[in-house]
């Protein structure tokens, strides 16, 4: 299982979100991976040349992975909340 089956009583959907990443194609895995790694650096102070390639790489996965129906809407907004650390007007 990818995720806790939690639900919220209110609305009936999961309390867990991360069902959101189970199945992601590879490109966008790598693209997760190597943020995540840039992330670990930054939060620790220590900044690197290719901070804006990550970030960049991992937005235009996103949004390529989006537009081509790969992956649904509410998984790229997950991702992009969760690893470019973005937010729509309303989250």
């Amino acid at each position: 299982m990818c995720w806790d089956m939690g639900y919220d009583k209110d609305t009936g959907l999961p309390t867990d979100k991360s069902y959101l990443e189970c199945g992601l194609p590879p490109f966008l895995v790598d693209s997760i991976d190597a943020v995540k790694k840039m992330w670990e650096l930054f939060d620790r102070g220590i900044r690197t040349y290719r901070e804006d390639l990550y970030y960049d790489e991992l937005n235009a996965d996103i949004n390529s992975a989006e537009v081509n129906g790969v992956i649904s809407s509410e998984q790229a907004w997950y991702l992009r909340k969760k690893y470019l650390r973005v937010t729509r007007g309303w989250d």
